[in-house]
């Protein structure tokens, strides 16, 4: 299965696979509309200015590389300017003296997302006059339908009280406006901390976090643009926006039992997010999915650079083999085998005889069907 030449042009450029209106032409004007069947759930990133909001969006939705984040702002400008970005932007971004990126307003992105779903994505600028507009004159348009609010705060603001006054005054709009919507908060840049005081400061600031957003419930990550951390949050993200993830975990064990492997993972197209997994043996590295996902997303940035297309890679050595390939039209799966008896052959068969099942799982409106054992 080759990928069209529209998304490795976009790979090529760092965009990813979006779908977005051309700059000027709103959702829904001619010669952009999304699809009827399209399920848009809304995610606001929100957080004060310079918290690496932006950045984090761009590695895990565009392709970019944590080093590239350093000319985050200038490459947006450029984008903009020669019209080749796909997101609708409100203002724009720049980079300031010490290289933090401001987002000013509100850029909107849609990403397509396993079949019918897409994030309907607001990154909010972080500016003290952008945050005050948010909560009085744009309340109800920021606020309203709101499935996922991510707040992401610096580790080492030096406003803390400030950014926790802005972060209740979301959660009190959001109670208000989308009382039914998954709130997650992100301590970000951790790797500014002392490796030894993490886990301490981490704790504190969960705790504090979770007191502050009662009634509401929040899950907190600490994450990093360096190491594995920001992968494993954006995974357990969209998880939650996924809308027959347990149907799909159940037909993933049913084909990993089949074919007898250690492991089955399965990975979104684009940004290659880990979005389900079943495993039949323990395994010893417990970031190992986020490792892989952070690992084969660069090795498939790589081989855009050099106008090739990254499909499919083998890993044998003398205790396993891992068979990473395309599986459907939004995923790629891994597959573990550790049976030396099971030739390579006999594994691909079973990848290219499952995908066809497994696209009809990924229509929200299709069947329900289940992977029998046979």
């Amino acid at each position: 299965m080759e990928e069209s030449d529209s998304e490795k042009k976009m790979e090529k450029e760092n965009l990813g696979p979006r779908m977005d209106p051309p700059i000027g032409e709103p959702e829904g004007s001619l010669g952009w509309v999304l699809p009827n069947t399209a399920m848009k759930k809304k995610v606001l990133l929100m957080g004060k200015s310079g918290s690496g909001k932006t950045s984090m969006r761009s590695i895990i939705f565009a392709n970019y590389i944590a080093r590239d984040t350093r000319r985050l702002g200038a490459t947006i400008l450029d984008r903009l300017h020669s019209l080749q970005i796909n997101s609708s932007l409100s203002t724009y971004s720049l980079v300031d003296s010490v290289g933090n990126t401001k987002t000013f307003d509100v850029e909107h992105s849609h990403v397509r997302f396993l079949g019918n779903l897409v994030l309907n994505l607001w990154d909010c600028g972080g500016q003290d006059t952008f945050m005050e507009n948010y909560f009085t004159s744009q309340r109800d348009n920021i606020f309203r339908n709101v499935e996922v609010l991510i707040y992401v705060f610096d580790v080492e603001s030096r406003e803390l009280e400030k950014d926790m006054h802005y972060y209740q005054s979301c959660l009190e709009a959001i109670l208000q406006n989308s009382p039914d919507a998954k709130i997650f908060c992100l301590v970000h840049k951790m790797d500014l901390v002392q490796e030894d005081q993490r886990d301490l400061i981490f704790k504190e600031r969960e705790e504090d976090l979770r007191r502050l957003s009662r009634p509401l419930e929040c899950s907190c990550f600490r994450t990093s643009i360096w190491d594995e951390t920001l992968y494993k949050a954006w995974s357990s993200i969209v998880y939650q926006l996924i809308p027959n993830v347990q149907q799909l975990e159940m037909n993933l064990r049913n084909f990993a039992e089949i074919i007898e492997a250690d492991e089955v993972l399965l990975f979104e197209r684009a940004t290659f997010l880990v979005i389900s997994h079943y495993q039949c043996k323990e395994q010893r590295d417990a970031h190992r999915f986020e490792k892989i996902s952070n690992i084969i997303k660069q090795f498939k940035l790589s081989c855009s650079k050099l106008a090739a297309s990254f499909q499919s890679m083998e890993v044998r050595n003398s205790n396993f083999a891992a068979f990473i390939d395309i599986f459907t039209s939004n995923t790629y799966v891994m597959v573990v085998m550790s049976d030396p008896s099971i030739p390579s052959a006999a594994t691909l068969i079973n990848i290219r005889n499952a995908r066809k099942h497994f696209e009809k799982l990924e229509r929200v409106d299709g069947p329900k069907q289940c992977l029998l054992m046979c």
